[in-house]
């Protein structure tokens, strides 16, 4: 039988857990979830790219070209081979032949890797204002010369840039979770507290309401009250309305959650204590028993956001919800609704849904670590 040596640093893993707190054990049983940590790194890169849009776009979301309507994406390459074989840093794009049929009255791109276009970093390009207070003109990449137009992700029909609209679009889409989530959390909160702490009829109450919510069909019910939105509106109004409307069904998982785990902790040694303390029940109730399920807390609400960047994704492509010129990626998936569209530039579809994708999966593994972290009984 093999024997097991137990060094110093075998033992100081086990050490430091005894006595660390409950964030410490949470953050090393995170740790050990490659996935999640994967994850945390792309959320908090899409939120990066969400807060630095206008730097990190080559245009603006709404420059149009009609000249190039619906071209494809342009290979881009970051070395250049010599005829001895050489390497060289070289970043270009391979530029298009473009021919025009007569009969159908519409552009032909051919990519044509002779056709050199030069791509530099931190570019002087169109100017902008970022955050709407500091204005600028530099982008993280663009063409070296001016007059020469890429796109490495495609153009729509108006021939705009579908990377910088993607870039864009992440602004908004990424910001509808945040803003539906806290909204959805101070509701589960507060309505989910109040139905633990205190049971008996207020108990009864919230919860045949949190029934009536949740057994309401979702879509047409995000229809009608969309509907209701007056056309007048700036997107500014509509953005926070959208947000609202959201937000509506998204709290009653939520306020479950939280009153389950206030029926278990109300009978706890500590909750006793502060009452026999003579503390008063909100005091208990923000004092001591939130704080306690603060990380469980943090989990649910990390899987509610892909629940929220989707529902608005679905509005904005049934076009109930956001419109242009607002950008989001549901209103860029509204461009792939038509046949001709999904045929002639399939990109318009793909990378909006593939954004999407990327976001709601990295959300729900990140929230499945923080759950499993957040189990005290976890190993």
């Amino acid at each position: 039988m093999e024997q097991v040596t137990l060094t110093e640093a075998t033992l100081l893993p086990a050490a430091g857990m005894a006595d660390a707190g409950q964030w410490k054990l949470m953050v090393w049983r995170f740790r050990r979830h490659r996935l999640a940590v994967v994850s945390l790194g792309i959320v908090v890169l899409l939120y990066l790219v969400a807060i630095f849009a206008e730097f990190l776009a080559p245009y603006g979301p709404d420059l149009t070209r009609p000249q190039y309507t619906y071209a494809p994406p342009q290979g881009i390459s970051f070395v250049d081979h010599a005829a001895d074989g050489a390497l060289s840093w070289n970043p270009h794009a391979a530029g298009y032949d473009i021919t025009v049929d007569q009969e159908a009255m519409r552009r032909t791109f051919t990519p044509n890797p002779d056709k050199i276009m030069p791509l530099g970093f931190f570019v002087r390009g169109e100017p902008y204002k970022l955050w709407g207070l500091f204005s600028a003109d530099l982008h993280l990449i663009g063409p070296t010369k001016s007059g020469e137009v890429v796109y490495l992700l495609g153009s729509d029909r108006l021939g705009r840039d579908v990377l910088s609209r993607l870039i864009y679009g992440t602004r908004i889409s990424m910001s509808i979770g945040l803003v539906g989530v806290v909204i959805s959390l101070a509701l589960g909160l507060f309505l989910g507290g109040i139905s633990g702490f205190y049971g008996g009829i207020i108990d009864s109450l919230i919860q045949r309401l949190i029934e009536v919510v949740s057994a309401m069909p979702t879509i047409p019910l995000w229809m009608g009250l969309a509907a209701a939105i007056p056309l007048t509106w700036g997107p500014i109004e509509v953005y926070f309305t959208v947000t609202a409307i959201v937000s509506l069904l998204g709290w009653t998982s939520l306020a479950r959650e939280v009153r389950g785990r206030f029926f278990s902790l109300r009978g706890e040694d500590f909750v006793t204590a502060a009452r026999f303390d003579g503390v008063g029940e909100m005091r208990i109730i923000f004092r001591h028993m939130l704080p306690s399920m603060t990380s469980h807390v943090l989990a649910m609400v990390t899987l509610a956001v892909p629940a929220m960047i989707i529902a608005e994704t679905s509005l904005s492509f049934l076009g109930i919800g956001l419109k242009p010129p607002v950008v989001s990626w549901g209103v860029l998936l509204q461009d792939a609704q038509n046949l001709r569209a999904i045929s002639s530039a399939p990109w318009l579809l793909l990378w909006p849904a593939l954004a999407v994708m990327v976001a709601v999966l990295s959300f729900n593994f990140l929230g499945d670590g923080l759950r499993d972290a957040a189990d005290p009984y976890g190993d």
